[in-house]
């Protein structure tokens, strides 16, 4: 028989919880029945050497006699139902089943592309151009960025392949990834000096004939490195040369793949000493007015460094390009400076349903766990 032992509270005394229960109880009904049970095995127990007493106490006889006693109450008994009818109401409920909530994919972008737009450092003012080959003072209306961070933005937000380059020209109200953006690209080739002696003889209509043909021909070739098919719908502004600056700049319609969107593609060459100027502007055909309108500015504050310009050419000592003018409209110099993979990949608010797209969205904001 398992007896747990009850601290000795006192000595020579009844402890004080033990006579508290004889007096709810009553001393009659303590000494009879259970309680006395309880009294005789207590009176049993031997005492301990040099006085004090030792109280064993059966928990659950006693137990029992309380319950017994406390349940010919009334009010005890109302205390149990309240008891009971509050651990009942106060159980946990099941949570509701969260509902989808349907996704603003705009909002979203918007969101991301005006936090990547915020981190570039644009300049305003004069700029000396990388390798010191000309100077540009910011036209009107636009604002640089120098040719690292537009680097990053060919390659890492436009997934065009690396490539150097000497800058770019953003609308003040455009960013990289602004809906309906544009910016001019801006290069420099070392292809020496390009002759302007057939400027004056060049007829376009049939000069796009036969780019549309090359063009076409020369498809697989981009499909076989990886990019779409270019098709050359023809131009979007015709070329114009300023024998007087030495400039040159027009206007071509392109759609890529089997896509039906049209892209606008705007070409500056400015002509100097040992090589060429390259503005490309990229965007939607519904910019061309903005494009073109931007032109006058652009061509007053750029210059070539002192000694580099057009006028600059020395016959004996300075190499003469292998590409005239109508060569240049041709683009057979496009494809040096990696022209056909800037446009190809040319980002706007279109490529949201792209996964590349949709992809960079989630990460920025945390969305999508990995899939197994």
């Amino acid at each position: 028989m398992g007896v747990i032992m009850a601290p000795v509270v006192g000595s020579g005394c009844t402890p004080a919880w033990m006579a508290l229960v004889a007096n709810f109880i009553g001393p009659q009904r303590y000494r009879r029945g259970r309680g006395h049970e309880a009294g005789a095995f207590y009176a049993a127990q031997p005492r301990p050497q040099g006085g004090g007493n030792s109280y064993p106490l059966l928990y659950s006889q006693l137990t029992y006699l309380l319950f017994f006693h406390f349940m010919k109450k009334p009010l005890f008994k109302l205390f149990l139902l309240l008891f009971a009818a509050g651990t009942a109401v106060a159980a946990p409920r099941p949570k509701p089943a969260l509902k989808p909530v349907a996704v603003d994919s705009a909002a979203l972008y918007r969101a991301y592309a005006d936090s990547v737009n915020g981190t570039f450092h644009y300049q305003q003012g004069h700029i000396t151009l990388p390798g010191a080959v000309g100077e540009l003072t910011v036209p009107r209306g636009f604002r640089y960025l120098d040719s690292t961070q537009s680097g990053y933005v060919l390659h890492k937000l436009w997934h065009n392949p690396p490539q150097e380059n000497l800058g770019m020209l953003f609308p003040e109200n455009v960013g990289p990834l602004s809906e309906a953006n544009w910016a001019y690209i801006v290069h420099y080739d070392p292809m020496g000096y390009v002759k302007d002696d057939d400027a004056d003889d060049i007829n376009y209509e049939e000069l796009m004939e036969g780019m549309q043909k090359e063009t076409e021909e020369e498809n697989p070739e981009r499909t076989a490195a990886g990019y779409e098919a270019m098709h050359l719908l023809g131009w979007g502004a015709k070329p114009y040369y300023d024998k007087q600056q030495h400039t040159l700049h027009w206007a071509k319609l392109l759609r890529f793949g089997s896509s039906l969107d049209e892209t606008l593609n705007y070409n500056v060459r400015i002509l100097g000493r040992k090589g060429v100027l390259i503005f490309n502007a990229v965007g939607e055909p519904t910019l061309l007015p903005q494009m073109k309108a931007s032109i006058p500015g652009l061509l007053a504050n750029v210059t070539f460094t002192k000694g580099q310009q057009y006028s600059d050419y020395s016959p004996d000592i300075d190499e003469v390009a292998a590409y005239s003018i109508g060569g240049l409209v041709a683009g057979k110099v496009l494809a040096k400076v990696g022209f056909f993979a800037i446009i190809l990949k040319f980002w706007k608010l279109g490529l949201l349903a792209l996964g590349g797209a949709w992809a960079a969205i989630k990460r920025f904001f945390g969305f999508g766990a990995k899939e197994s």
